[in-house]
């Protein structure tokens, strides 16, 4: 078992980042590991989770770094928050689950419910006693919190007849702007304010999948929780509440609307890098291994499912931590060799050539100097099916200078890009069929894990690490290690 603090920067500990095997070897049964750490610059809603194999589909819980006494929200005061956790849950053991996925190669069996709070809701049989509820009275505003704790599925989320307003996303506070609808990949989080200004009843809150992988089953069921007004007349408790209309599962549109509209509240603090010393291109997405036909071969076409970044397959190491290997240069746990672009250039949402299909495998780090600046296009592609990628970058906040459809154009993209007011963010959905440009300054010494955060994927290898040279001051070299850090 390890745990992270899924957002919190690190800065100056990175031992305390969590991920098994790259920054710690996994806390034995019966051991302890304390996680110390200091919060700088941060307030907004993150999350912790477990970082070993499939634990964090029920290991998780909410973050929250409130502002400094004194300093108000720049948005209007709300009357109260609530953490809104929106899970996945599976009648199975999860981690028989995960075995028998490693075991056939093929797909993982998909979830039998979703959960608000830790609770599936009305909708399902079992858990109506259970339902999470809120009550509000006329007129206050709520600040709802809301977090992607869900294994493998990005969810929409809404509230009957409610208009959200956004506020801050990943713990950074962005422009406001009003919606219906969000939608929340795996490991994002998205602060919204509602105010309950609408005829006292009950109304359900509702998420639901937004899949975008073509014929690959998902888990189409909805969970619900509700918000119920304290004067609500007319009615008892058992009356039914209003369940709002949820966008259909492969609705992209609605997706891009509300992604392009998060915008970051600009700063002294915050620039976007202009000029790049490394500009990286980065391909994500499945891929399949052949095999011999047989029970450890089940895949599509008899294949075993594969996943990489730049046709590499990231392997974790199990000898020691990637950050303990470079700490203590203990020679072949890695090389720093994972390739800066594609080794081929192809039609990455189109028709790929089988012989591009099978990915190598390998834990292969990029190497960055201490305050170098880092352009990523991050683009999809359709070996198995074009999807919609979360990708999650540990130790780091980066800026989403522009997203798009299809295959990047280096001549004119560029010209979408955003440098005055991109969002900020710690995880970014890479569109499905589509690329995401992503922008960061390696300010931030160690190894930080660089994967899309839907779980099944990660096991397959949809992966990599950057590994950030030290610098000179304070907080811009690696610590050594603390005398408790769990052995291999």
């Amino acid at each position: 078992m390890s745990l992270v603090r899924h957002g919190i920067r690190q800065l100056g500990t990175p031992w305390a980042d969590g991920p098994e095997y790259v920054t710690q070897c996994p806390i034995q049964p019966g051991a302890t590991y304390t996680y110390r750490f200091t919060i700088i610059n941060q307030e907004g809603t993150l999350w912790w989770h477990a970082h070993s194999k499939w634990l964090r589909a029920t290991v998780y819980g909410a973050l929250v770094i409130r502002p400094k006494v004194g300093s108000p929200y720049p948005f209007p005061q709300p009357t109260r928050e609530v953490p809104i956790v929106l899970g996945e849950w599976w009648n199975r053991d999860i981690i028989s689950i995960l075995r028998q996925t490693i075991f056939t190669g093929a797909a993982p069996n998909v979830s039998d419910a979703y959960t608000i709070n830790g609770q599936p809701g009305d909708l399902y049989p079992c858990s109506s006693k259970g339902t999470f509820k809120i009550h509000v009275n006329s007129g206050e505003t709520v600040l709802l919190r809301v977090i992607n704790a869900a294994l493998n599925q990005q969810l929409f989320f809404t509230v009957a007849n409610h208009q959200l307003t956004v506020v801050a996303a990943d713990a950074v506070y962005h422009k406001q702007f009003a919606t219906r609808v969000i939608m929340v990949g795996p490991g994002q989080t998205t602060d919204v304010l509602l105010t309950a200004n609408q005829p006292p009843a009950r109304y359900y809150m509702a998420a639901r999948a937004y899949a975008t992988a073509q014929n690959a089953p998902f888990d189409n069921t909805t969970t619900t929780a509700i918000l119920e007004y304290n004067t609500a007349t007319g009615g008892s408790s058992a009356s039914r509440p209003l369940l709002p209309q949820l966008p259909a599962f492969n609705d992209t549109n609605t997706a891009t609307v509300f992604e392009n509209q998060l915008r970051s509240i600009p700063s002294v603090e915050s620039k976007v890098p202009l000029k790049i010393d490394h500009s990286l291109f980065f391909t994500v997405g499945l891929g399949f291994v052949n095999c011999n036909p047989g029970p450890r071969c089940q895949g599509p076409n008899n294949t075993r499912f594969a996943a990489s970044m730049n046709n590499v397959s990231f392997v974790l190491p199990r000898r020691a931590s990637l950050l303990q290997a470079y700490y203590n240069n203990i020679p072949g746990i890695f090389t720093t060799d994972f390739p800066p672009v594609p080794p081929v250039q192809f039609n990455y949402t189109g028709n790929v050539p089988r012989a591009l299909w099978q990915p190598r495998f390998g834990t292969k780090l990029y190497k960055l100097k201490f305050g170098e600046t880092v352009q990523i296009v991050l683009q999809d592609t359709g070996i198995f099916s074009t999807e919609d990628h979360p990708i999650h970058l540990h130790g780091y906040h980066f800026y989403v200078v522009a997203q798009g459809f299809g295959n990047f154009n280096p001549q004119t993209d560029p010209q979408r890009f955003n440098l005055f007011d991109p969002p900020s963010r710690n995880t970014i959905d890479v569109p499905v069929g589509g690329w995401a440009v992503i922008r960061f300054v390696a300010d931030n010494p160690g190894v930080w894990l660089f994967h899309c955060h839907i779980d099944a994927h990660l096991a397959w290898g949809l992966g990599m690490a950057f590994l950030v040279e030290n610098g000179i001051g304070e907080y811009e070299t690696v610590t050594p290690p603390p005398a408790d850090l769990p052995r291999c």
